[in-house]
């Protein structure tokens, strides 16, 4: 045995490696044993396990095993293996023989179908295998021209046969015994190596103490006196480690050191005898949203990370009294040496740019940040030296009741509120978000009463009411609050078992300033001024956008936009955003469009007015939009030249530009408009039939452009480079190609006094003083006259082939 074993023995290193030294031992069962590894090693393969004569028969599969008749792939033979190796799972150490991670693919018995020294001796080892994915009749075959390590696996014809070559190793990915992939396993197996070197630690660990909870506000802090993380949507926790190990709290002082079992040596690598972290839990892995990959990682046992933000006591000195700064910079000091990517991780933190921090935040998804004030001490209270800024709403509610379904699921919603003076206030209904586990967990869960928990609750719901005993808490996300108080689009995201019902409250922004409703959109922050200069507000900007609905959707509806935002102002960050985002309000549309590299995305459409207010309700100031419709996309309705003019040049440079332009495209026999833009330029624009695709627009577009500029060098150029455009005006042909914007007629600037690009006359353009002399004021005067961007949109034109010669002649 010993000598079968000797290859086995000699290729490893087992002070380094975990798997099992080659010895002799009993059987594993009264069958012989079959498995399947995979071995994700220096290059990826599957290793065949058949148990005979003490030992395990092994071949190294590169390609997995095929169930398609007839396929035959290479396998080659390889140092027996001890009968201890047939269920082993694990990582193998980098630099040692084989190392990398193995998975146990495939397990259960065989059948030889004669003499197995017969059938080795003759190249031909036919065998029944009884595994849970390999199944049925399949033979190895020496390969003669390979010598006598080289074999072919090959499966033979019978009912478990199947037509596709790469049907089981395409289908199933991860663990027969563990349910694991790799990433997983080799987590695993470092946590493990991680409890066998678990240090002897002599101080008794802490008690428990109340954590410091955050204050929700509207607008992240500015300043170098705090610093910002990322909020985190799991479980908060703190964790007290000393002798006998590490327990495990929640924020309400529940011990859930059993629950969170999965930590387990997370914390030994630190170099301490006792102390106390405050911090966050979450999975590991984040499969949909982070709070539901949590619920799953709790109930399937997938693995967990704790991500530690704060330091309250390190070996009996409390720190609590200590700065933001100072416990900030002990914690650092305790995780040097730690690894980064463990199931014990720091937190990150960035010191001051607030608003900058929070727009990263949550362009990358997260729930929103936490901002902290460097010079306070630690709490146990709800303070504002912590302050939390969301990106969506997302709150916790009591669930009172619910309603029936018609059809095959335990209820339609539930009926939601919030503890409160009075008792508990209803604040809606929740019916999204559900998956089927999550509506049968729920349900199982409810005990029913007679009569209403709620303090009040509209008669038409609880007229279809089921009532249920208020003790379970769920975490929703959703748009906003109406008028009334009754959240708005709610969706379920997980059932959270930290936090009694009792202590789930009405959370509200602390810093909210004056709300109102104007078009049906509840705006936030309504006296905010957005431009400081000139005393303009949030809810100035959406009542005018009120006022120019109706000629916006003429104008831009069905038409994708791009929205510059402005959350905090002009004097703010702002930025342009063409794609959908999570938690946009519903009057916004949404819709795929293919872009260049040939992936989709969601852009944003409007279709009436209560869009226009509700992006302003977002911070939104400006909107640019195609030049063609969601119907037909590669049809454009409309051809725009931006006359740009350089800093050095005056009002009537431009304005004489606009109309020699005109007179221009009056030569090629094309009638066009003109809009003041509220910048520095004018628009000088065509309506289109849809009968041309974009490439013949954009270069006609651009042979204008340039043609002007050959004619007069030194007033035009149609290059966009600023060397290029010194004492000239740069004619803009680029805005006429697909997925180009212009800025919208009716739209407010994100420019000091808050000027409109508003589109004029011919006649009037002669009249006016500059391009930005127009402000909401002033537009709402002039919306009891027709809109000449209207009259001149039903003029459509074509660029037939007599233009296109015209053009072409002024070139030559």
């Amino acid at each position: 045995m010993s000598d079968r074993l000797k290859d086995y023995n000699a290729r490893r290193d087992f002070t380094k490696t975990s798997e099992p030294r080659g010895r002799a031992g009993p059987k594993k069962t009264e069958s012989r044993w079959f498995s399947v590894q995979k071995h994700d090693a220096s290059s990826l393969h599957y290793d065949l396990r058949l148990e005979h004569d003490g030992v395990l028969l092994s071949w190294a599969i590169p390609k997995g095993p095929s169930p398609r008749v007839g396929d035959k792939r290479l396998a080659q033979r390889t140092e027996d293996h001890p009968l201890d190796y047939g269920d082993f799972e694990g990582t193998i150490p980098e630099k040692e023989y084989g190392g990398g991670t193995v998975m146990l693919w495939d397990r259960g018995s065989w059948t030889p179908r004669a003499d197995v020294e017969d059938m080795l001796a003759d190249g031909n080892l036919k065998m029944d295998i009884a595994g849970e994915r390999m199944r049925g009749g399949w033979a190895l075959v020496r390969f003669k021209k390979g010598g006598d390590d080289a074999w072919l696996l090959i499966k033979e014809k019978d009912a478990y046969a199947e037509g596709e070559e790469d049907a089981l190793t395409g289908r199933f990915g991860t663990s027969v015994a563990t349910g694991r992939d790799f990433e997983e396993i080799a987590q695993k197996a470092k946590a493990k190596r991680m409890k066998e070197a678990r240090p002897n630690r002599s101080r008794k660990a802490p008690k428990f103490r109340k954590p410091q909870l955050a204050t929700l506000v509207e607008d992240a802090p500015e300043g170098n006196g705090w610093v910002h993380e990322t909020k985190f949507d799991g479980y908060r926790a703190l964790a007290a480690i000393g002798k006998g190990g590490v327990t495990l709290w929640t924020r309400g002082g529940k011990d859930w050191t059993e629950k969170f079992a999965a930590l387990e040596g997370a914390f030994d690598p630190l170099p301490c005898d006792s102390a106390l972290l405050d911090g966050e839990v979450m999975a590991a892995k984040v499969r949909g949203s982070a709070f539901s990959s949590l619920q799953r990682a709790l109930s399937n046992g997938g693995d967990l990370v704790f991500f530690c933000f704060d330091l309250l006591e390190i070996d009996g000195e409390d720190l609590t009294k200590e700065a933001q700064s100072d416990r900030r910079a002990r914690l650092e000091e305790l995780f040097r040496g730690v690894p980064g990517d463990g199931h014990l991780r720091l937190t990150d933190q960035v010191r001051g740019n607030g608003a900058e921090v929070f727009r990263q935040a949550c362009k990358s998804g997260a729930e929103g940040i936490v901002s902290k004030k460097i010079d306070a001490p630690y709490r146990d209270t709800r303070t504002k030296a912590w302050r939390k800024v969301k990106c969506v709403n997302r709150q916790e509610f009591v669930v009172g009741g619910f309603t029936r379904s018609d059809k095959d699921r335990p209820f339609a919603s539930l009926l939601v509120g919030e503890t409160a003076e009075g008792g508990l206030r209803y604040r809606g209904r929740v019916g999204t978000g559900y998956s089927e586990e999550d509506l049968a967990g729920l349900s199982k869960g409810f005990r029913t009463r007679k009569t209403s928990p709620f303090a009040d609750v509209p008669d038409a719901i609880a007229r279809e009411a089921v009532w249920v005993t208020p003790d379970t808490v769920i975490e929703v996300e959703f748009t906003e609050f109406t008028d009334s108080g009754q959240i708005r689009h709610g969706a379920y995201q997980g059932t959270r078992t930290d936090k009694p019902a009792s202590e789930v409250g009405p959370e509200r922004p602390d810093d909210a300033d004056a709300t109102t409703t104007i078009a049906g959109i509840h705006i936030s922050s309504a006296d905010r001024e957005v431009f400081p200069d000139s005393g303009c507000t949030k809810s100035d900007v959406a009542r005018h956008y009120e006022r120019v609905g109706d000629r916006l959707v003429e104008i831009a509806g069905d038409r994708p936009l791009s929205l510059l935002r402005a959350p905090k102002g002009i004097d703010g960050d702002t930025f342009f955003q063409k794609h959908a985002g999570k938690g946009f309000p519903d009057a916004i549309k949404e819709i795929e469009i293919e872009e260049s590299d040939g992936e989709t995305a969601s852009y944003m459409y409007a279709t009436q007015p209560e869009a226009f207010v509700a992006a302003a309700q977002m911070g939104t100031l400006e909107f640019h939009m195609w030049g063609s419709r969601i119907d037909r996309l590669e049809r454009p309705d409309r051809l725009v030249f931006d006359l740009d003019p350089d800093e050095g040049l005056g009002w009537e440079d431009v304005r004489s530009a606009a109309i020699d332009l005109r007179d221009r495209l009056e030569e090629l026999g094309l009638a066009s408009g003109v809009m003041v833009t509220g910048g520095k330029g004018v628009h000088v624009w065509l309506p289109l039939r849809r009968d041309h695709g974009w490439e013949p627009v954009k270069t006609f577009a651009k042979t204008v452009a340039h043609v002007l500029a050959e004619a007069e060098p030194k007033r035009f150029t149609a290059t966009m480079s600023k060397q290029k455009r010194k004492g000239r005006i740069f004619v803009d042909w680029l805005r006429n190609e697909r997925g180009a914007t212009a800025v919208v007629p009716y739209s407010v600037r994100a420019r000091p006094g808050a000027p409109v690009a508003v589109p004029v006359t011919w006649d009037e353009l002669g009249t006016l003083d500059g391009p930005d002399g127009f402000d909401m004021g002033a537009v709402r005067e002039r919306l009891t006259d027709p809109c000449p961007y209207l009259d001149a949109a039903s003029d459509l034109q074509r660029l037939t082939s007599d233009v296109v010669d015209k053009l072409e002649a002024w070139r030559r």
